[in-house]
């Protein structure tokens, strides 16, 4: 006990244990990690209404977005995005957009946290991509907004959950 008193005094650990991937659960409606939700799943809609606009309102307007993808032929690449750029990127048409989360985890401390989760990417029902998306949130004025969104995408591998 002694030791892992002046492990955490020196920083050496981290005091509280990591998320284990692939094991958070969907969180309860009236919980602090369902809060940290509400403005993914706005970003969700606004994505699925292909409304840039609306994806602007649930974030950080100093932050971005980042994707590490994977192509076919195995080459990879990553990108990153002002939230400007990515909300460009929206824009209406007769295509239905979907990204669904499979097995959220939720970590939160004070006024940060993340959520990771593996996720699949669909255009009219039919999967476009996959991989896993991570969240990087920060509460301002007891509100929860995306700082940064990162994600990995590669088609292959990919399955309708």
């Amino acid at each position: 006990m002694i030791l892992l008193s002046l492990l955490l005094a020196a920083g050496q650990i981290t005091p509280v244990q990591p998320i284990v991937k692939g094991t958070g659960l969907p969180p309860a409606v009236a919980t602090e990690e369902a809060g940290v939700m509400v403005p993914i799943d706005a970003l969700f809609a606004a994505l699925a209404a292909r409304d840039g606009q609306a994806i602007l309102a649930q974030v950080r307007a100093d932050g971005g977005a980042t994707v590490a993808e994977e192509k076919p032929d195995g080459t990879r690449s990553i990108r990153r995005m002002a939230w400007p750029a990515f909300a460009a990127m929206i824009k209406p048409g007769p295509e239905r957009y979907a990204e669904r989360l499979t097995d959220p985890a939720v970590d939160i401390d004070g006024d940060i946290a993340m959520v990771w989760s593996p996720y699949v990417f669909t255009i009219d029902g039919k999967v476009a991509h996959c991989g896993t998306d991570h969240f990087d949130m920060v509460r301002e004025a007891g509100r929860w907004k995306i700082a940064n969104i990162t994600w990995s995408s590669r088609t292959t591998g990919c399955a309708v959950q």
